[in-house]
């Protein structure tokens, strides 16, 4: 177990974060992340969005050397920059499983319609890819504001808090939606509930792994 950090709080682990909340990095999104940091149980070095201005500037707000700041962690899968997740409509069954896992509400339709990505706000995170049970969704090579990549913290820094109020927003409507009852399509389905953590974890670095393949062909 890392150092826990005394001095330096959650939040200003997390605004040095992407806020793509793309859960890569083996937590539920951004801020847990930086919990986690902040309590010395995880290393800086689990964000491939964030690449390594993230790192420096973790490496910098923790105080450590920067001569050794650590390489992208290996156990960590790779992350297509400047794409977007385009639907085919034609094999969409209107499950509306993508609805809730993304984090910007990029995608809109309605439970037995089709859906449809807003490319200007997806950030290329992937998780409707995976969530996706007929395999209807791919990533497509596209620069918006939300997919864009920055090499600067500084660059980045109108992005990342864009997506967090995107992410912010998303939970909350989530949360009353699960409060009204009428979110029947966050329950787990009885196959969900018996694969083990380390199964699940194992099918998505698959699943990922073969996006990340389509990505690159499609270039």
């Amino acid at each position: 177990m890392l150092s826990p950090s005394p001095t330096v709080t959650v939040a200003e682990i997390d605004a040095l974060l992407p806020q793509t909340q793309c859960q890569r990095c083996g937590y539920a999104d951004c801020h847990d992340y930086a919990s986690a940091i902040a309590r010395g149980e995880a290393e800086i070095n689990r964000c491939p969005p964030g690449g390594v201005a993230t790192r420096v500037g973790l490496s910098m707000l923790l105080q450590r050397d920067l001569s050794t700041f650590p390489a992208l962690a290996d156990d960590v899968d790779a992350y297509a920059a400047e794409h977007v997740a385009l639907i085919d409509e034609s094999r969409c069954i209107g499950c509306a499983k993508c609805l809730p896992v993304c984090p910007t509400d990029a995608i809109i339709g309605a439970t037995k319609r089709m859906h449809t990505v807003i490319a200007d706000d997806c950030t290329g995170c992937e998780l409707c890819i995976i969530a996706c049970p007929v395999d209807c969704i791919d990533l497509a090579p596209k620069r918006t504001f939300a997919s864009a990549a920055h090499e600067t913290l500084a660059e980045r820094s109108e992005q990342s808090s864009a997506l967090r109020a995107a992410y912010n927003a998303h939970k909350i409507r989530f949360a009353a939606r699960a409060e009204e009852g009428l979110s029947a399509m966050l329950v787990p389905t009885a196959n969900a509930e018996a694969l083990t953590a380390e199964s699940k974890q194992k099918d998505k670095k698959a699943r990922l792994a073969e996006i990340m393949a389509k990505a690159k062909a499609r270039q």
